[in-house]
C-alpha cells in the first residue's frame, strides 16, 4: 500500500511539476511577446486636402476598383467621422490628425493668427531662426515651433529610440511640416521659385542626393507642357455642373472651362501647377522616391510616410465641389492612389504596411451654385465686416478703429479699448454683427458656456478657442454662407459640409468592415497609437476605435 501511494505522490508531483513548467513557459512567451510587439513596416498616413466625405461615393462608379474603391472594399471605413472643433482649415486640421488634439490645446488655431502682441498675423509654421534648404528664396523659413503637444510621430521615434523614420511631403509646407512633428528625420514642400522640393535647415543642412536627382527631373515642366483636360470625354463627367459658370475662378488667366492650356502659362507658372491633378500626381512620384532614398519600411523598426495632397483644396477653392475640374481631380487621384497602393505591395509586401486615408477640412458648395438651385447661400467680405464694427464703435464709445484684426471667423478688439468699457463693446459688436443677414449667431468667446447655441456647436468652439491665441469674439454664419469673393468655395464652419470627412483604414492589423458610429478627427493617432503599442501623443483626446484594429 505504502509502495502505491509513493508512486501515485512521484506521479502527482511529476505532473505539476511539468504543468508548472508549462505555466511559466507560456508567461515567458507572454512576456516576450509583449516586449516585442508586432507592427507593420510602414505606416502610410495620407489627407486628401479639402475632401468631402460624399466624395467617397459621388464617383463611386467610376472609380477604379484599386483606389478608393480597393479601401473601403478590402479596409475599414468611418462612415461618420466628424471634426470636432470650429473654425476647420487646413493647419488645425493636419494637427489635429496627428496630434489627436485641437487647437485649445495644440496651438495651431489656424492657418494664421492675429498676434497682439506683434500686432500682426503669424503664420502657422513660420520660423525666421531657420534658412531654406534647396531653395534661395524665403520658402523654407519654416518649422514646427509653433505646435505645442507631440505627434503620433514624435510619440513613433520616441517608442524606437529615434530609430524610426519619419518623413512628410505635401506642396503645402504646413501639410508636411505639422504632420511630421518635431522629431522628423525630414518634412520637403513645394517651392514656386524653383519648382522643386525644398526642406529647411530645421532639419538639414543639405538636401539628400535622392531629393536632388528627383528635382532634376524637372517633372512640373513636363506635366505642365501637357495641359489639363478631362481624363475621359467631357459629356461623360454627369456627376458635374456645365463646364461653363460664372461663379468659377478664372484659371490662371487661361478661362473656367476645359482645356486649361497650362503649356502657355509662363508667368508663376509652378504656382499654377499646385492647381492642377498634376500637383498630385508629383506628389505621389515624390512620396515613392521618398521610400525608395530613404529605404522606408526596409529597416528592423516601423517608418512612417505623412502624406498630404493639396491640389485638391487649391482646385476646390477656384472652381467648387460641382465642377468638372473637381471630379476630375478625383478621378484622377483615384488613379494616382491605385498606383501608389501597387507600388507599397510590390515595395514593401501585401499585408506589410498600414494606410489610413482622411482629410483636414471639406468645403461648402459655391454660394451660386446654391441660389441657382433654389437653395440659400451668399458671401460676405471681413472688410465690411469690419467697417461695420468700426463705426458703431467710434459713433458709439468714441474710439476709432475698435477692432484689432479678423481672421478665422474671429474679431480681437483693439486694446485702446478701456477694461471699464469692455464688457459693452463686446456687447455691442455682438448686437452689430447680428445685424448682418448671414450671421446666424455671435458669441464672447470667453463666456462660450453662457451661449444658448445647440450643444455641438458649443463644443466646437470651445475646442477650437485657445486662451492665448484666438479672439475676443466669434460669428457664426448661416448654412452655405462663408467669407469671399462669388467665385470659387472656401471652408472653415461647424456645418457637415467642412466637418464631415472620410476616413479609411487599410492593411496591417486592419479589419475588414465599417461603422456608423460617430467618430472623429482626434481619435486617428489614438487608434494608430494603439496599433502600433506606443504612446498616444502629449495633447492626446482622442479615443481609440476598437473596431478596425484586428
Amino acid at each position: 500500500m505504502r509502495k502505491i501511494t509513493h508512486l501515485l505522490m512521484r506521479v502527482i508531483v511529476t505532473i505539476t511539476s511539468f504543468l508548472l513548467i508549462s505555466i511559466f513557459t507560456s508567461a515567458q512567451k507572454t512576456t516576450f511577446s509583449n516586449a516585442n510587439p508586432q507592427r507593420p513596416k510602414l505606416v502610410v498616413g495620407i489627407v486628401v486636402d479639402q475632401m468631402r466625405w460624399d466624395y467617397l461615393y459621388r464617383y463611386a462608379a467610376i472609380y477604379s476598383t484599386n483606389g478608393f474603391q480597393r479601401l473601403i472594399n478590402n479596409g475599414f471605413t468611418c462612415e461618420n467621422t466628424f471634426i470636432p472643433y470650429t473654425p476647420t482649415s487646413t493647419a488645425p486640421g493636419h494637427t489635429c490628425i496627428y496630434t489627436g488634439s485641437v487647437p485649445a490645446i495644440h496651438g495651431i488655431i489656424g492657418n494664421t493668427w492675429y498676434s497682439r502682441q506683434l500686432q500682426r498675423e503669424i503664420y502657422c509654421t513660420e520660423d525666421s531662426s531657420v534658412t531654406s534648404v534647396g531653395s534661395t528664396s524665403e520658402a523654407g523659413q519654416m518649422s514646427p515651433d509653433n505646435l505645442w503637444p507631440t505627434t503620433v510621430t514624435d510619440e513613433l521615434r520616441l517608442a524606437t529610440n529615434f530609430h524610426s523614420k519619419v518623413v512628410g511631403i505635401a506642396l503645402k509646407d504646413r501639410g508636411a511640416i505639422l504632420p511630421a512633428g518635431h522629431a522628423a528625420n525630414a518634412a520637403y514642400w513645394f517651392d514656386n521659385a524653383n519648382g522643386a522640393f525644398i526642406t529647411s535647415t530645421y532639419y538639414m543642412k543639405d538636401l539628400p542626393e535622392w531629393v536632388k536627382q528627383f528635382n532634376n527631373k524637372k517633372l512640373p515642366d513636363q506635366y505642365l507642357q501637357q495641359n489639363w483636360n478631362t481624363l475621359y470625354p467631357i459629356n461623360s463627367y454627369t456627376n458635374s455642373t456645365s463646364d461653363e459658370k460664372t461663379y468659377e475662378s478664372n484659371f490662371a488667366s487661361g478661362g473656367t472651362t476645359f482645356p486649361h492650356m497650362t503649356a502657355n502659362i509662363q508667368k508663376d507658372k509652378y504656382n499654377v501647377l499646385r492647381s492642377t491633378p498634376y500637383g498630385n500626381t508629383m506628389t505621389m512620384e515624390m512620396a515613392k522616391a521618398a521610400i525608395e532614398g530613404e529605404k522606408l519600411g526596409q529597416n528592423a523598426n516601423t517608418d512612417f510616410l505623412a502624406v498630404s495632397f493639396s491640389s485638391t483644396d487649391y482646385i476646390g477653392h477656384a472652381f467648387g465641389p460641382n465642377s468638372i475640374e473637381a471630379e476630375d481631380t478625383y478621378l484622377r487621384l483615384d488613379k494616382d492612389l491605385a498606383s501608389f497602393l501597387n507600388y507599397l505591395d510590390e515595395k514593401i509586401g501585401k499585408g506589410q504596411y498600414t494606410v489610413f486615408l482622411s482629410a483636414d477640412h471639406g468645403a461648402a458648395h459655391v454660394p451660386a451654385f446654391s441660389q441657382e438651385n433654389k437653395m440659400h447661400g451668399g458671401v460676405v467680405t471681413e472688410a465690411n465686416i469690419e467697417s461695420s464694427l468700426n463705426e458703431m464703435i467710434e459713433n458709439r464709445f468714441k474710439i476709432k478703429k475698435g477692432v484689432a484684426h479678423i481672421t478665422n471667423y474671429q474679431i480681437y478688439l483693439s486694446p485702446a479699448i478701456p477694461p471699464a468699457d469692455e464688457a459693452e463693446v463686446k456687447k455691442a459688436v455682438i448686437k452689430q454683427l447680428l445685424t448682418f443677414p448671414s450671421i446666424a449667431e455671435a458669441i464672447d468667446l470667453q463666456d462660450v458656456s453662457a451661449t444658448t447655441m445647440t450643444g455641438n456647436i458649443k463644443t466646437m468652439i470651445t475646442n477650437g478657442y485657445n486662451q492665448k491665441l484666438s479672439g475676443d469674439i466669434q460669428y457664426i454664419f448661416k448654412p452655405q454662407y462663408f467669407e469671399g469673393s462669388g467665385k470659387g468655395t472656401t471652408h472653415g464652419l461647424w456645418n457637415p459640409y467642412d466637418s464631415h470627412i472620410p476616413l479609411l483604414w487599410y492593411g496591417w492589423g486592419i479589419k475588414k468592415g465599417k461603422t456608423n458610429r460617430e467618430t472623429y478627427m482626434t481619435d486617428i493617432s489614438a487608434t494608430v497609437a494603439a496599433l502600433l503599442h506606443i504612446q498616444m501623443p502629449s495633447g492626446c483626446i482622442g479615443k481609440v476605435i476598437e473596431e478596425a484594429i484586428q
